[in-house]
């Protein structure tokens, strides 16, 4: 299609992930975010869990990797997210992250998944308005149950710390943002072969669709970009920004180099 060989285009998006993570890292500093919520969304490196040997494991990352993503309810800006388990070690890593980028007291939504209980208390203290969303969810009563998702049968708000508005406790936005995800990034599609064979190819996808999505993208309610609306920046951005941001890391590397 480019008539450049494949892996020459994917040694160029390795490199403009790590400059989208490095930008995005840099200005999502001292944010007045109000309403956070978080969630986690599953997808695989190489081969799904159940099929990674112990020879693939000792040659590459691989099996589940679960992104954890943070979006301010008002600005629809994603200015935190995390690669790694859905353990309590990532956690801590993603609260931590997300707690060096407020500059104010939040309202923190979350599910009811337990190691945020710790990593929550960690990085906030007392510091936040933090409740759960517990969802109780059964078996679908349709004949296909094999693609069929289970059915949420109730939520149940939790408040944890703080004096969480129980208006606003609510994971919506961010299930909503997983969705615009799975659409426009094909290794989270769900029932595809569209799996990625390298974790840093996927962390480079990952970056690139978030700094699309907060600095590119004009959000339909919005009329402008989270990026925008968070007052990150004031204007819109394009493709040729992150370009310019690339050629820029090149010639910094190259006077290191020098």
């Amino acid at each position: 299609m480019t008539g450049v060989s494949k892996p020459t285009v994917l040694k160029l998006l390795v490199e403009a992930g790590a400059v989208a993570l490095r930008f995005q890292d840099e200005v999502f500093r001292n944010l007045n975010c109000q309403r956070i919520q978080v969630d986690e969304l599953w997808a695989f490196v190489y081969a799904k869990q159940k099929n990674v040997t112990p020879r693939m494991a000792g040659d590459r990352t691989c099996g589940d990797v679960w992104l954890w993503t943070a979006i301010d309810a008002d600005t629809k800006l994603v200015p935190s997210w995390t690669l790694g388990q859905r353990d309590a070690a990532t956690a801590h890593e993603f609260m931590q992250d997300l707690a060096a980028r407020l500059s104010n007291r939040a309202q923190l939504t979350s599910d009811g998944h337990k190691p945020y209980l710790r990593a929550v208390d960690d990085a906030f203290g007392n510091d936040i308005d933090y409740a759960m969303l517990i969802k109780v969810y059964g078996e679908s009563t349709e004949p296909q149950k094999r693609y069929s998702p289970a059915v949420c049968l109730s939520c149940e708000p939790k408040a944890i710390t703080g004096n969480p508005d129980p208006k606003h406790i609510s994971t919506s936005y961010v299930e909503r943002q997983n969705l615009s995800l799975r659409m426009a990034t094909r290794r989270y599609t769900r029932l595809t072969n569209a799996f990625i064979k390298k974790i840093e190819n996927h962390a480079a996808a990952v970056a690139l669709y978030y700094f699309s999505y907060n600095f590119i993208k004009i959000h339909s309610t919005l009329r402008i970009t989270p990026a925008m609306a968070a007052g990150v920046t004031d204007r819109l951005f394009e493709v040729s920004d992150l370009v310019a941001l690339l050629e820029a890391e090149e010639r910094r590397l190259e006077r290191v180099a020098a």
